[in-house]
């Protein structure tokens, strides 16, 4: 296991970067435009026998991997070192997210999916102990994140959701239920419970069955509707603008509306609560309470206690750099230059 103590200096070769290959670009540029004012270039390389072109191009190279280098050294590489189990008192989440385009509707500011994001978002920073995993689905269901308690992994994963994520478009609530029951070890005797957050527009599959299932092993089954009774349409993207809503055969406009309906049986099958979200509120706090008041059982997991520096490596390596590249001259050797190596 690694990680860097201070990601902010591997932010800043984004940065560096580009700005020393400009500096050079334009350097190389400037150099050139004087020595054609100085005269034609016959005659300046007659003038200027010893001077290389290859090897000022090369002491640039060294400078330039030995800044990337002592940024890397700046970051400071750590290595795990030591793991130990730690036991902990918590309950196992699965939140099985909808991502089918309907999520795109914006009858929930800024839309139905960011919204459900920035919730989840939010829970995770008030996770403690308990195990979360997410499941995401449309046509069908993915595990986007297995069950952990690395919250920071959940954010990174969770990021990088969106409806351009899975190949078939659809909502099987169903599905996402079984893999969400497929993904939880029941060997460890911990409490369970499973968090939709969907349109509750499924036409694929039975998901009231699949919580009467969830609910013979004792997971319980929570639903959260996105979207209102009303319904809004769908936006069309393209390069990050909206050009129109999506139609159907007959050229009318789609509109998403939520099927309270449906999540209100599958909530009731679960032995779950039914929440609808709003602006103000996702209602992802309301089916945590819930959680919460479940048993709470012991379980270990991993993790490492102590790191190791390793900044002295891209420092060392950094330095090696700079030295050589201060020894190295700009000008033709003479013994090389007899076998014209740099010609």
């Amino acid at each position: 296991m690694f990680r860097f103590e201070h990601i902010e200096y591997l932010w800043a070769i984004a940065f560096v970067a580009p700005l020393l290959l400009l500096i050079a670009l334009l350097f190389q540029q400037w150099k050139k435009r004087k020595l054609n004012q100085f005269g034609y270039s016959t005659v300046v390389k007659r003038l200027m026998p010893n001077v290389s072109k290859t090897l000022p191009k090369l002491k640039f190279i060294l400078f330039f991997f030995a800044v990337i280098s002592l940024l890397i050294g700046a970051a400071n590489l750590q290595l795990g070192t030591k793991m130990e189990e730690v036991k902990r008192e918590g309950v196992d989440i699965m939140i099985a997210l909808d991502v089918s385009n309907s999520m795109l509707a914006e009858d929930l500011s800024p839309n139905r999916l960011e919204r459900a994001k920035r919730a989840i978002y939010q829970l995770i920073e008030k996770l403690h102990n308990d195990r979360l995993g997410i499941i995401i689905f449309a046509g069908d269901a993915y595990v986007q994140l297995p069950i952990t308690t690395d919250y920071s992994s959940a954010k990174l994963f969770l990021e990088s959701i969106g409806t351009d994520i899975v190949p078939v478009q659809g909502t099987a609530i169903g599905s996402a239920i079984n893999l969400a029951m497929k993904s939880f070890d029941f060997e460890n005797g911990t409490s369970k419970a499973i968090i939709v957050i969907t349109d509750g527009e499924n036409h694929e599959d039975d998901a009231v069955k699949a919580a009467e299932n969830a609910t013979e092993k004792d997971v319980y089954v929570h639903t959260i509707g996105m979207g209102s009774e009303n319904g809004a349409p769908l936006p069309i993207y393209k390069n990050g603008k909206q050009i129109g809503f999506r139609t159907d055969n007959n050229n009318q406009t789609v509109v998403s509306k939520l099927d309270e309906k449906m999540l209100q049986q599958i909530a009731a099958a679960g032995n779950g609560t039914y929440v609808r979200a709003t602006n103000a509120n996702a209602g992802l706090q309301v089916i945590m309470n819930e959680i919460n008041k479940m048993e709470k059982k012991e379980f270990g997991s991993k993790v490492f206690k102590d790191y190791d520096d390793r900044f002295q490596i891209f420092l060392l390596i950094s330095l090696a750099l700079l030295v050589l590249e201060f020894f190295l001259s700009k000008r033709k050797s003479s013994k090389l230059d007899k076998i014209k190596l740099f010609e």
